[in-house]
């Protein structure tokens, strides 16, 4: 908010309400500001409900790129210098077409829980912060805390889920023949509850630069269009994914080396190098010190990848589910 290219709070306040709607898979997204008659009326969560099925789509269409970058920020490194390529051909050897899909069910399975939490703990904090200054009208610097603690309450009940994501998407052939239960019961009968929070904190602090950066590039890009195109008052559907698509590669430019400490903790156990510490700062010192610079990169190739066609399914898929069920934009 504060990189924001707007000074008037309700400029700011219009914009977040329902541009912040297109999921990619990352988890740095503020809750959606529904006005009261919206919430009355129902069109809230016919908007949640969009929302959810445009990112089952994104997420499953681009799972292939997203379990190649989790697999690269795991595996690559100075000595094992895995491309694209060789990661592609390391995986279909190992099992397959299918085995491109893994970790997806579960990616797919925490989008409705975590979009309803963040809705109602965004409505509730909402709620706290009118009874204790005795008004109605919130300042924008109170919905962004409202927005940060909602998303951060979300994180906080799902995110055994994501590394449950992030487990599975590494797993080999045969690991989950017994169930889903059985292969959590096993992560936490070797690890205990602890397994379930790695990378906490860096996943909390990557929302961020993530959410900031993303928000300014893409409204600067669209004022940019809209005052170069003097007929349009708002830009089409290609303009706006590729405007999505920008800022979306700058947001996460700016917040991925701590994506992939997130993932490197999350998978310590599966990598089995002791050599790698257990905590945030030791990761950053043992990659910039073993890897370099670019060490905190790897994996970025199949994000990059991802972007364009996970904005414009996200996209395409919101616009027709929500004009399906009726919900319009106000």
């Amino acid at each position: 908010m504060l990189l924001y290219p707007s000074s008037d709070p309700k400029d700011i306040a219009d914009f977040w309400r329902h541009n912040l709607v297109i999921d990619i898979g990352e988890d740095s997204q503020v809750p959606e500001d529904f006005t009261q008659s919206e919430i009355q009326s129902g069109v809230w969560w016919r908007h949640l409900v969009a929302g959810g099925v445009a990112g089952c789509f994104s997420r499953t269409c681009t799972a292939p790129l997203d379990r190649l970058k989790v697999f690269m920020q795991v595996y690559a490194n100075k000595t094992n210098r895995m491309g694209l390529a060789s990661a592609v051909r390391m995986l279909h050897a190992e099992g397959g077409v299918r085995c491109f899909w893994r970790g997806n069910g579960i990616n797919v399975i925490k989008i409705a829980p975590e979009s309803a939490i963040k809705f109602m703990a965004y409505e509730q904090a909402k709620r706290v912060i009118q009874r204790m200054k005795g008004d109605t009208n919130l300042t924008i610097y109170e919905r962004f805390f409202a927005g940060s603690s909602a998303g951060a309450m979300s994180q906080t009940i799902i995110y055994p889920m994501e590394v449950l994501k992030t487990r599975l998407a590494l797993r080999r052939t045969g690991e989950l023949d017994q169930g889903l239960l059985h292969f959590a019961k096993k992560m936490y009968e070797r690890e205990g509850a602890r397994c379930f929070y790695k990378g906490y904190v860096p996943n909390l602090l990557g929302i961020i630069p993530y959410a900031g950066i993303d928000l300014a590039v893409y409204e600067t890009l669209k004022s940019l269009y809209v005052e170069r195109n003097k007929d349009a008052t708002e830009p089409g559907v290609l303009a706006l994914v590729a405007c999505g698509a920008c800022s979306s590669t700058c947001g996460q430019l700016a917040s991925y080396p701590l994506a992939l400490i997130r993932t490197r903790l999350q998978a310590q156990t599966i990598a089995k190098d002791r050599l790698q510490p257990n905590n945030m700062s030791g990761q950053f010192r043992h990659i910039l010190r073993n890897e370099g610079f670019t060490g905190l990169y790897r994996g970025i190739t199949p994000n990059f990848m991802k972007v364009i066609p996970a904005v414009s399914i996200s996209y395409v898929v919101y616009e027709t589910v929500r004009k399906q069920l009726g919900a319009s934009m106000s």
